[in-house]
């Protein structure tokens, strides 16, 4: 049985990946930092729910992620995939209006955070027995370009795939994949903006499309359930016209 660990999974792209790992007889670790939406999301699950382990964590908080590597280790032995998908954004602002906290919060979590989860997975794929596992980690559109008043958010999600890329290239040699997914307007609740209209490099308010979560997480189940041996290493899947081709 796949051992599969879901960040943010108390919500939005994580709960809708978490219960696909589920559904496709996964043990899934969800971890999160509200401990009554882990439970929400485990309920949904119905008769899977046996299969989770729910650990409260703040990713942006090494030694709470540390914890939760531990909780793993002492439940499964083994984990064989990361969904490294925690993540947080501010509000839309100019880089000299925003406050130090502001871009803190965000590095903290986005940047900060992935790094935490993934320097712990890769040292337990690297010792386990068989060696091996893959890290997916939750770029964003924003990983190629921004929107505007986005300088934390798109500066971490661009940093994001660097950490990629490295991640990559350092786990050849310990039979670690590493993959990327750019996912444009899932319809979530952070999409609500979309919805009703969000400013574009242009200047002008504009409602964009969204598409359901459902798609983004079939695109993440398809990099999971790659054998080892191949790795998608950056995939796009975003609503179809979005303004992201041609975005500034």
């Amino acid at each position: 049985m796949r051992i599969s660990l879901v960040t943010g999974a108390g919500s939005g792209i994580g709960r809708a990946v978490a219960l696909g790992f589920l559904q496709a007889g996964d043990a899934v670790i969800l971890a999160g930092r509200r401990v009554d939406t882990l439970h929400e999301t485990a309920a949904l699950a119905g008769e899977t729910a046996e299969r989770i382990l729910i650990v409260p964590t703040d990713v942006s908080d090494h030694q709470s992620v540390a914890a939760l590597f531990t909780a793993i280790e002492e439940r499964f032995g083994r984990l064989d995939v990361l969904f490294n998908n925690a993540g947080t954004g501010a509000p839309a602002m100019t880089v000299d209006e925003m406050s130090l906290t502001q871009w803190r919060t965000v590095v903290d979590v986005n940047l900060n955070g992935a790094f935490y989860c993934a320097r712990e997975a890769f040292r337990m794929m690297r010792h386990q027995q068989p060696q091996g596992g893959r890290i997916i980690n939750n770029g964003s559109i924003s990983a190629h370009v921004p929107r505007p008043g986005s300088a934390a958010y798109t500066a971490t999600k661009h940093a994001v795939t660097g950490l990629t890329r490295t991640l990559s290239l350092d786990g050849r040699a310990f039979n670690i994949a590493c993959g990327q997914i750019d996912i444009g307007n899932a319809d979530t609740a952070i999409a609500q903006p979309m919805r009703q209209g969000i400013r574009q490099a242009t200047g002008d308010i504009r409602v964009e499309p969204v598409m359901d979560v459902a798609h983004a997480a079939s695109a993440v189940l398809y990099m999971a359930g790659l054998p080892l041996e191949a790795n998608v290493q950056f995939m796009t899947v975003m609503a179809t016209t979005m303004p992201y081709i041609g975005r500034g």
